[in-house]
């Protein structure tokens, strides 16, 4: 465009009719067409569209744009061009570079963008005038602008102390987190251009959580995306602080107070997921897999893999070098733990790496392998890949009859566990149990009677559970689920009479004996716990009694203190 002459409205709407995108909207307002003008909020300043731009994008106020521009007064004479130089200019918006008022209009443009902005005296050259004494005081002044470019600039740290600017932007919408391992590349240079550090070509490798170089590096990297690069300009309080640093690690010395420049490229990063939730189970994912679908509990899965101990030596090699794939069903304990939950966690196709705390893997007992033995208390390493697996349905994925028939496997699962003496992995069959049969089934009337038959029995045998468990909270709510449906329940009046027991409660394990006997009199079992109650309530009554005597003993004789020395005033 040559500089100062208007620009043709027509032909650039011709031009850029096709790619035209969604303009900015301001206060709800529909997007501005080309050729169109609009006043920006109550400023006074106005924005007409010449070209539209790419994308739906806009820079902020702190940014540094990339701007052309023609500054002109409303007769056409031109008293300000980047254009007569061929040279755009950097600006950081906020700061007024220009004139005061044109920061707000560079921030509701594109990419591409360009806009005849018109500003009222106060938002360009005041009383006073200026543009090399061209622009007369008070003057009404317009500026064409095309937004060239910006870099985003994000204060890291909240005081200053760390700015990154974004030069290149990253893929996809995932950061690393503490625990992950990234690959970054960096460059670290004194506001001199003194160069301290720099990483090999092919960058380095570390855990966020263990730091690296200066505090300021790993705070920067969680906030970027894979393959995002930034410049970094550190204060010293988030580099190495008024002492400085000496040359060592194959760094070079840095100065006290030192500034410094970071060009950062983070090229890619492991997800690592701590499984257990206490690091006993840490999974490094080295390949992503595959959709959405994680394999999860009650699977059939396929996987391979090679299991060391710590110091490398294998134990044992499932779908490698000739070996079949392992093939098990998740949540089954047919597998180590800590294989178990992890796998559970991964899609098809992943590959990943397992750390495993004895806790979680072959714990105290020395266990005999294909290829070498485990030494009892070893932390074991897993290199496995999730070739295949078959999840099972949930509920809302299957009709009634197949309902119906995951409910009664599952209880059967459950009641097998029980026996084995395995409470907590029975409760949780019961609780999936529960899941298949709910009320909002939607079942037929002889399919809703069966349902609700095994919706109580998932229930009462889940409180069973949570009493060998000492879970007596729970028992008691699956209980009461039990009794809001049926009031009179034996079962459900036993479990929770025991579990109100166990919490002291002795007054509601009194009332729900009482039903059990109204209903079955001679129900020996009831009897025996009838029998312990009134134990623990005569046992409950002397420490009542005792603890009475002692209050009032305290205040018989604190009265008594008092009356002496009434007596003695």
């Amino acid at each position: 465009m040559e500089a100062g002459k208007a620009t043709d409205v027509s032909d650039i709407q011709n031009e850029d009719e096709l790619d035209e995108e969604p303009g900015e909207v301001i206060e709800s307002a529909p997007p501005l067409k080309v050729g169109e003008e609009r006043e920006l909020g109550t400023s006074g300043l106005k924005k007409k569209l010449l070209k539209c731009g790419h994308g739906y994008e806009t820079p902020e106020l702190g940014d540094e744009a990339t701007v052309h521009y023609v500054g002109t007064l409303l007769d056409g004479t031109k008293f300000e061009s980047t254009r007569d130089r061929d040279e755009p200019l950097t600006i950081k918006l906020g700061q007024g570079r220009v004139v005061k008022g044109l920061d707000h209009g560079v921030v509701s443009m594109k990419k591409g963008e360009i806009a005849l902005f018109t500003l009222p005296a106060e938002l360009g050259y005041g009383v006073v005038g200026g543009g090399g004494s061209v622009v007369p005081s008070n003057a009404i002044v317009r500026f064409e602008v095309e937004l060239v470019s910006w870099i985003t600039v994000v204060d890291l740290s909240k005081d200053g102390g760390i700015v990154k600017k974004i030069i290149e932007k990253g893929e996809r919408n995932e950061r690393p987190g503490d625990l992950d391992e990234v690959l970054v590349k960096y460059r670290v240079a004194l506001v001199d251009g003194t160069v301290v550090a720099e990483t090999p070509e092919e960058g380095i490798e570390f855990y966020v959580k263990d730091g690296h170089f200066c505090s300021a590096l790993p705070k920067a990297i969680k906030t970027m995306k894979r393959g995002e690069k930034v410049r970094l300009i550190v204060q010293p309080q988030y580099a190495f602080g008024v002492e400085g640093r000496d040359a060592n690690n194959g760094f070079h010395s840095v100065p006290p107070s030192s500034v410094l420049n970071i060009d950062l490229e983070l090229v890619s990063f492991k997800p690592v997921i701590d499984v257990t939730g206490d690091a006993k189970v840490i999974k490094k994912v080295l390949k992503e897999g595959e959709g959405a679908w994680v394999a999860n509990e009650s699977a059939s899965v396929t996987v391979s893999y090679i299991a060391r101990l710590e110091d490398g030596t294998v134990f044992e090699k499932k779908g490698i070098d000739g070996e079949q794939p392992l093939e098990f069903i998740t949540d089954e304990e047919q597998v180590i733990a800590g294989l178990d939950r992890a796998v559970a966690t991964m899609k098809k196709g992943e590959q990943a790496i397992l750390t495993i705390h004895p806790d979680f893997g072959f714990g105290s007992i020395e266990a005999r392998r294909d290829l070498a033995v485990v030494p009892p208390h070893s932390n074991i390493v897993f290199e496995v890949e999730m070739l295949d697996f078959i999840r099972e349905n949930a509920p809302w994925e299957m009709i009634n009859h197949e309902r119906l028939e995951a409910a009664r496997r599952k209880k059967e699962e459950g009641n097998l566990l029980f026996k084995e003496g395995k409470y907590q992995k029975a409760g949780k069959k019961y609780d999936k149990g529960a899941d298949y049969v709910s009320e909002d089934g939607n079942f037929g009337d002889d399919e809703s009677k069966l349902a609700r038959e095994l919706r109580l029995s998932f229930w009462l045998n889940g409180a069973a559970c949570s009493l060998k468990l000492n879970d007596f909270q729970e028992a008691i709510k699956l209980c009461s689920k039990v009794l809001d449906i049926e009031f009179h329940n034996v079962k459900a009046l036993y479990r929770r009479a025991q579990a109100y027991m166990q919490v002291a409660d002795l007054v509601l394990a009194e009332l729900d004996i009482k039903k059990v006997l109204e209903v079955d009199p001679q129900n020996r079992e009831v009897k025996l716990i009838e029998k312990n109650l009134k134990r623990l309530q005569v046992e409950s009554n002397k420490r009542d009694a005792k603890l009475y005597t002692n209050i009032f003993g305290r205040m018989t004789k604190k009265l008594k203190v008092e009356k002496v020395e009434n007596e003695k005033s």
